[in-house]
């Protein structure tokens, strides 16, 4: 384990999983002299990226295991859950049971409300989703549901795009291929109609211009999540932006099974197409040293004002690498959302425990600012504007 440079703080935070986005928001956390920081990860190469930093102290250790949460959970006031998603669930349970707050977006599968009951219980604070999308999306529709007279529709748009387009994929992925793929294969949930309506994913598409970007492949994935438990909004859509013709090539591989999990038959063994499939993809997307990249977001909310007329607000953000400080723009929303959400705890300025994704955040025009304000500062603006419908 490295040791902490000696210095005055207020907490230490545990980020557990030094990753991409898990590094960005224990650099950000580190800046200033609010909190120590311990980055846990099993992968001493992760972690040698981060010796050395100011604020930082790294501990290699297996998060999966009890005594490896409890290393890096020691004299900690707070964590982070930047693991993987398949891991994210169990991790969060188990820092709420040794009665910690914590911020995820590790975006597991599982429903985190089932962690509610343990969350108040042991009188601990738990954010989930607080990222980009989810995240951002989520604020924006919690702070229109609760400041509109009502909401008739929500959508959102967003992707994280390679800035040169390289064929043939013209893509790289900010995370693991593996979570990437499944967002192909796992059935698109929207709602319409005021029901909630289960589609294939990578259906619908549509072509649509950004400035500064051009034209972008728009199409459905199941990204709503807790936001399909929000009540009074008949219509919620969230799509996935990739540069276009992406989505064939995507189905080109599905339909020739590429993407089926269950193993086959060869000579030299039995393989899942889907696992050989992700570890050449990992190759073939894996973004280099110093590789740029965007993040393209358009969230629309219609509905009617307090005044009864009617209203559509639309919230535009294009996000780029940094350079300075080589933090990739994937890392910055994502990153800089979770950090905002550890000073919503650290301050008090949420202050109700148990589990709350960021529609609930949202809803609380206090800290939708705060949020907002902090990703502004550090460079993350979105661009907003508002037109009468009638």
């Amino acid at each position: 384990m490295t040791a902490l440079i000696e210095r005055q703080y207020t907490m230490r935070i545990a980020v557990l999983g030094g990753g991409l986005v898990g590094g960005a928001i224990a650099r950000d956390l580190a800046a200033g002299d609010e909190f120590g920081v311990r980055v846990c990860d099993i992968s001493s190469g992760t972690l040698e990226r981060l010796t050395g930093t100011r604020g930082i102290e790294t501990l290699r250790v297996d998060l999966s295991t009890d005594e490896g949460m409890d290393r890096a959970l020691e004299d900690c006031g707070m964590a982070v859950g930047a693991v993987p998603g398949s891991m994210g669930f169990d991790t969060v349970r188990r820092v709420l049971e040794r009665g910690l707050d914590i911020v995820d977006i590790s975006f597991f599968p599982e429903d985190s409300l089932e962690l509610d009951d343990l969350a108040v219980s042991a009188g601990a604070r738990c954010l989930v989703d607080f990222g980009i999308a989810p995240g951002c999306s989520n604020l924006v529709c919690g702070r229109c549901a609760e400041s509109f007279g009502a909401v008739s529709s929500f959508s959102c748009m967003v992707g994280g795009l390679p800035a040169e387009r390289r064929l043939p994929w013209e893509y790289q992925a900010p995370f693991s291929p593996s979570d990437v793929l499944e967002e192909y294969t796992r059935p698109a949930r929207i709602v319409r109609g005021g029901r909630v309506v289960t589609l294939p994913p990578l259906t619908e598409t549509e072509l649509v211009d950004f400035p500064e970007v051009g034209t972008l492949e728009a199409f459905l994935t199941d990204g709503l999540r807790s936001l399909l438990r929000v009540e009074g909004i008949p219509e919620m859509v969230e799509k996935t932006l990739r540069y276009p013709g992406y989505v064939d090539r995507i189905e080109l591989l599905k339909r020739t099974g590429f993407l089926d999990g269950e193993p086959i038959d060869l000579s030299s063994g039995s393989v899942s197409p889907l696992e050989l499939t992700s570890e050449l993809l990992f190759r073939a997307w894996k973004q280099a040293s110093g590789d740029r990249d965007l993040t393209v977001m358009r969230i629309r909310v219609e509905g009617t004002g307090t005044d009864g007329n009617g209203i559509r607000r639309t919230w535009d953000l294009l996000d780029r690498y940094d350079a300075e400080t080589g933090t990739s723009s994937m890392a910055r929303t994502t990153g800089y959302t979770c950090t905002a959400g550890v000073r919503l705890l650290a301050g008090g300025r949420w202050t109700g425990p148990g589990v709350h994704p960021p529609e609930d955040v949202g809803r609380d025009r206090e800290c939708f600012d705060f949020v907002m304000e902090h990703l502004y500062r550090r460079g993350v603006r979105f661009r907003t504007a508002e037109e009468s419908t009638g």
